[in-house]
């Protein structure tokens, strides 16, 4: 017999349909599901085998959630119901029909109607849409979810695309690995046009699929499917990061310092080079904010602590930068440890190491050492590192750190044998297994855990109330898993490549991860690898990628960024790559030198104004590098149908600003005399002297407040929209575009 149609089904169920309050509890045969209210608008579904979830599950959710129902429920609900049963749950404006065993998600409409936003997936033939593989030796199992979606649906999130060929906002079609490396920060949480957003709670390895008429989510390893969706009106995409933030978790407000330049290389390898650098930032007068110490500043791999052979001092050092500039100091950990280093004995004794499968535990090598990874997602080997770098760091004045390298289950490539002679096998992954579990079942928290080591760790020591929101130094991390924004951490997009079109592929990786709930973000400036100071198109790529680095979250170890140049100075040997090619801003020729100059200085103009950003980020979790889809889905077609194509004329520029909810609460707002917001349009090709800028068409509420389009560098305006501009864009005016004034730009008043 045929399965009847869907409308049918749901004049069928709604005859017998029970009413839950609390929760609904399914047993579908072996199956266990859980469905209960969890935070704002939103649904928790848990789905296990042969027992129910314990519980104590790894979770990025935080339970009580900030705001909304759901805290410490555990498994409690009002409602349970057999086989092919029938039932609904609401909160909010989100309702969950249990409709023969099978789950139906809409929103509540103001006027009391429903609207299906996404279902399980239902076909004549198909695979059941929770559908489970256990070949395992243990209880764990493999699973495949599937859920309904439209041909046109967008979807927008999903982490950090890998460098560099990504270049898309709209994630549909595109199929994406769960698995971190360099670069590549997959979170499995994603938001639609229909107005929805939903999050696979599940710290594991898998993959994500966005085809025309199924989004299927695909645990590799996993004792309990846990996944949650909220509901908004289409386009409030700011109120779909508010909710999904009030249960995952808002970003503590950075230190003042962090917000101005920062200055790094691939490497300072000696006290005088850093003592030598912040001399010359001190003459001149150049301001800097943090100065950083790059990798293998160590003499073995895990001996978290500098070698006395080219560091002798490190307190006189960062009292001395200080002393100079003002600056704080910043030193990069990995998480590697090799046989030689200090601590391998005791971390090995103690079982503080990550372990494999079999064998001896090696997971990775680098510079001609096999290393083993620090357990960091045990509480006591996260202890461990603490102490040592409070040692070796905190307690001499060095006081930010960054988590490199620590992406989990190898040393952080899509390779293994990183930094050996032969890297070009294709071995398979390292089964790495962690004080939670396997790198397949938890790894892609690891980086996640790297983090909490250093914000407990400082919390702890200043006796800081888990309650501050504030931070008063940060890490630098590569990778992260959600719920990081939690952390007193920023997250940098990894070792990109020194390419223009990288440069707008960096764009919509920032969009793409702040849409994931990560707006505490950043980027290498003039990329990674491949730049050579000495040539004119070198530089002038530099320059250009500055003029975005100011114009972001932080300029940092993007803004004269972590990077490997190349130039014509020989490297020294020993130490270990022991580059010596100069990334300060006066390395870029002396044309180049007082444009670098100007856009520093323009960046601590805006200090104010970011540092409001970041305080409303903390309030409301609602984003700071924002996709055009965001502010202008309701009032432009062409924004709405560029993205749909990932057009680049349209996913190549981004607002930075912070929005007030619409309608009412923006006339408010705008009535007190804020509500400044920035359009970030950067130039994306060599040689090249002007660009054509699409301007959005405004929406009619702010229209009415008298705002338009107005050019930051000449103050012209363009009126409200809906036209593409050509603008001069020479090498010291990056095309940007203002509402508002710039003076409550410069004072804050947002």
């Amino acid at each position: 017999m045929r399965p009847k149609t869907l409308s049918i089904i749901f004049l069928l169920a709604s005859c017998v349909r029970i009413v839950a309050t609390a929760g609904i509890s399914l047993t579908n045969g072996f199956e266990r599901v859980y469905i209960q209210p969890f935070g704002p608008n939103g649904i928790r579904v848990r789905s296990s085998l042969r027992r129910d979830p314990t519980g104590h599950e790894l979770s990025a959710l935080i339970d009580p959630p900030l705001e909304g129902p759901g805290g410490n429920q555990g498994l409690s609900v009002d409602t349970s119901i057999a086989y092919l049963g029938n039932a609904t749950l609401d909160n909010g404006n989100i309702r969950v029909d249990v409709v023969n065993g099978r789950l139906f998600f809409s929103r509540i409409e103001s006027n009391g109607t429903t609207t299906l936003l996404t279902n399980e997936f239902i076909d004549t033939k198909a695979l059941p849409s929770r559908y489970y593989t256990q070949d395992f030796r243990t209880s764990s199992f493999a699973a495949q979810f599937s859920f309904s979606s439209q041909p046109d649906e967008q979807f927008y999130g999903m982490g950090q695309q890998a460098c560099c060929s990504d270049q898309t906002v709209n994630k549909k079609g595109q199929v994406v690995d769960l698995i971190n490396f360099n670069s590549q920060v997959p979170i499995p949480v994603y938001m639609s046009n229909k107005g929805y957003l939903q999050f696979f709670n599940y710290p594991g390895q898998g993959r994500m699929e966005f085809s025309p008429r199924k989004t299927r989510f695909e645990a590799s390893e996993a004792t309990v499917i846990d996944y949650w969706i909220t509901a908004a009106t289409p386009g409030d995409y700011d109120a779909l990061q508010e909710q999904y933030t009030a249960v995952t978790g808002r970003q503590p407000t950075p230190p003042d310092f962090l917000l101005g330049y920062q200055q790094s290389k691939l490497r300072y390898w000696n006290q005088s080079q850093v003592i030598d650098v912040a001399q010359r930032f001190h003459d001149e007068q150049v301001n800097v904010s943090l100065l950083v110490v790059d990798y293998f500043a160590w003499q073995f791999q895990g001996d978290w602590s500098f070698d006395p052979m080219y560091f002798r001092d490190p307190a006189a050092m960062a009292a001395q930068v200080k002393e100079l500039t003002g600056a704080e100091m910043m030193v990069s950990l990995w998480p590697s440890v090799e046989d030689l280093s200090a601590n391998y004995l005791t971390l090995q004794e103690s079982g503080l190491l990550a372990t494999t499968r079999d064998g001896t535990g090696i997971q990775d090598s680098f510079a001609g050492a096999y290393i083993r990874l620090v357990d960091s997602t045990n509480p006591a080997a996260r202890e461990f590192l603490w102490k040592r770098l409070n040692d070796s760091y905190y307690s001499k004045g060095i006081h930010n750190f960054w988590i490199d390298q620590a992406d989990g289950g190898s040393l952080g490539e899509p390779f293994l044998n990183n930094g050996q002679g032969i890297s070009g096998i294709p071995y398979g992954r390292t089964f790495t297994q962690y004080f939670t579990g396997t790198q397949e079942a938890t790894g892609k928290m690891y980086p996640w855990f790297q983090e909490a080591a250093i914000h407990e760790g400082i919390r702890n020591l200043t006796s800081t109330d888990d309650s501050s929101m504030s931070c008063p130094y940060m890490a630098l991390t590569r990778s992260t898993f959600a719920g990081g924004q939690r952390w007193c951490s920023y997250l940098w997009s990894g070792d990109t490549s020194a390419r223009f079109d990288t440069l707008t592929q960096q764009i919509t990786a920032g969009v793409s991860v702040s849409a994931s709930g990560i707006s505490s973000w950043t980027l290498d400036i003039g990329g990674f690898t491949g730049l050579d100071v000495d040539t004119a198109s070198g530089r002038e790529l530099f320059v250009r990628w500055f003029g975005m680095g100011i114009f972001l979250p932080y300029v940092s170890v993007g803004l004269t960024c972590n990077s490997n140049r190349q130039c014509s100075i020989p490297a020294s040997n020993p130490p270990y790559n022991g580059n010596n090619c100069p990334n300060e801003p006066w390395a870029y020729g002396e044309d180049n030198f007082v444009i670098l100059k100007n856009y520093i200085a323009l960046r601590y103009q805006l200090v104010p104004y970011v540092k409001r950003l970041f305080e409303m980020l903390q309030a409301t979790g609602r984003t700071i590098m924002r996709p055009l889809y965001y502010d202008f889905a309701g009032s432009d077609e062409f924004v709405v149908n560029g993205t749909s194509a990932n057009r680049p004329d349209i996913i190549f520029q981004y607002m930075f600003w912070y929005v007030s909810p619409p309608l009412v609460q923006l006339i408010m707002i705008t009535e007190t005399g804020a509500g400044p917001r920035l359009l970030i349009s950067p130039v994306g090709e060599a040689g090249v002297s002007s660009k054509n800028v699409y301007l959005p068409i405004l929406p009619a509420a702010w229209v009415a407040r008298g705002f338009s389009w107005t050019h930051w560098w000449t103050d012209e305006d363009y009126g409200w929209g809906g036209n593409f501009v050509n603008i001069s864009a020479p090498l010291d005016q990056i095309p940007v575009f203002y509402l508002g004034s710039k003076e409550d730009i410069f004072q804050g008043n947002v």
